[in-house]
């Protein structure tokens, strides 16, 4: 709620992001795993979460890794990705979305993001289908824990026999129809990283309905041995497997999924009714056919509200100017208060490097292979929210009275 105080202090302690929030019921799992010696990528820990996951998500199987990026990477294996395979990917999302395909040799080419969610619009799939007709796989991300317009990405994929691997690393918990995130593709990865819904310090599981798959991405993530009396390989392996250690913490986090979104959801509503009458909006949702999970709060600044701001690759200016702000100075100001944003996610099609890389939009304004330009009069809808949003603290433990300052320092930057 906007206050309007008028002497705002710093916090005396750090309000974050996103950070773990722990219980205590993740120790007595760690624990076990130290009092019985299964430290390894092997024990009952591991087992469990792998269980517990297919029964909350609603997926046939679940293998439990050492991170969100190593369950995409056995992911694109599985989807048959090899050196010069082009692959579909969204474009407003962390790098770890779009690396493994390059780890496996292939190309990403990036599809831009729609207004209505922020995630892969599938008129620009579409449109990228015609301009390569030969693509067999999708990877596509719900951003913030928001789910994707999955109904229409999944008939388009369909109609072109294309696999779909779903990121789903932010969005643990959220719904679609009633369906967790994580199941609607053929092969789909979350994440248990230090600042998601719940944590384990760090991994991951790959999701799958295919026993085969999952199989195989055992063997894979344990250095792919063979079953014989001695260490033989026949296949490149990894070292991927979640260790019983991680695993304990997962397995005491598990049983507070439901409040941590609770939580989250709460600190959106506080923040959407905080900042009516300024001319901003919330990260938006198909509140009809998805909840999401509200692991991260954001805001994107009206464009007449916007004051002018210049980006280079690793510094900003920006003008103060009466009655508009830009996310670079609510991010300077609330650092100042000990209050920790982030810009929004950083198109991949605006990295250095995947620069070069081809970029499909919904009208036109892209770019059809290496270098090369669409013409067209259209816009990049990635790069226009990453101009004008920003995540702003959401961190389960931050207090309402936080959260008000919070509130207060953005209305302030507006005056």
């Amino acid at each position: 709620m906007f206050t309007n105080t008028n002497n705002i202090q710093p916090f005396e302690s750090k309000v974050w992001l996103s950070s773990p929030t722990m219980h205590g019921t993740e120790m007595e799992y760690v624990k076990e795993a130290y009092e019985t010696n299964w430290m390894s990528t092997v024990g009952t820990n591991i087992s469990e979460i792998e269980r517990v996951a297919c029964e909350v998500i609603g997926c046939d199987y679940a293998v439990a890794l050492s991170s969100g990026t190593a369950a995409l990477h056995m992911a694109v294996k599985l989807a048959g990705v090899k050196p010069g395979v082009k692959v579909f990917c969204s474009d407003m999302t962390f790098d770890a979305t779009v690396n493994p395909v390059v780890y496996e040799g292939g190309s990403p080419i990036f599809i831009d993001s729609e207004y209505d969610t922020w995630n892969m619009d599938p008129v620009a799939l579409e449109r990228a289908f015609k301009l390569y007709p030969d693509v067999k796989v999708v990877i596509f991300a719900h951003l913030y824990g928001v789910p994707g317009k999955i109904d229409e990405i999944r008939k388009i994929c369909e109609r072109y026999g294309a696999v779909i691997i779903e990121d789903a690393a932010e969005s643990l918990g959220a719904t679609y129809k009633g369906e967790q995130t994580g199941t609607f593709g053929k092969y789909n990865a979350i994440s248990y990283n230090g600042n998601k819904i719940i944590t384990g310090s760090t991994g991951g599981m790959l999701l799958t309905d295919d026993k085969a798959a999952a199989d195989k991405v055992r063997k894979w993530s344990t250095q792919a041995r063979e079953n014989a009396p001695w260490y033989q390989h026949e296949e490149l392996g990894y070292n991927y497997r979640m260790s019983n250690v991680v695993a304990g913490i997962v397995r005491g986090q598990y049983s507070y999924l439901e409040e941590h979104i609770e939580q989250k959801k709460e600190i959106y509503k506080r923040y959407r009714e905080g900042v009516q009458g300024l001319p901003v909006q919330m990260n938006p949702f198909d509140g009809e056919k998805s909840e999401p999970n509200y692991w991260m709060s954001c805001l994107l600044i009206d464009k007449d509200a916007m004051c002018r701001q210049v980006r280079s690759e690793r510094e900003v200016l920006y003008s103060k100017e009466r009655g508009k702000s830009c996310p670079s100075e609510i991010l300077e100001v609330l650092e100042q208060y000990h209050a920790e944003g982030r810009p929004i996610w950083k198109p991949m099609h605006m990295q250095p490097i995947y620069r070069m890389n081809p970029f499909i939009t919904a009208d036109g304004n892209g770019r059809a292979g290496t270098n090369a330009y669409i013409s067209g009069s259209g816009s990049d809808v990635g790069a226009d929210i990453f101009n004008r949003g920003l995540c702003l603290p959401s961190d389960n433990k931050m207090k309402p009275e936080e959260q008000d300052v919070i509130i207060d320092i953005i209305h302030r930057c507006f005056q």
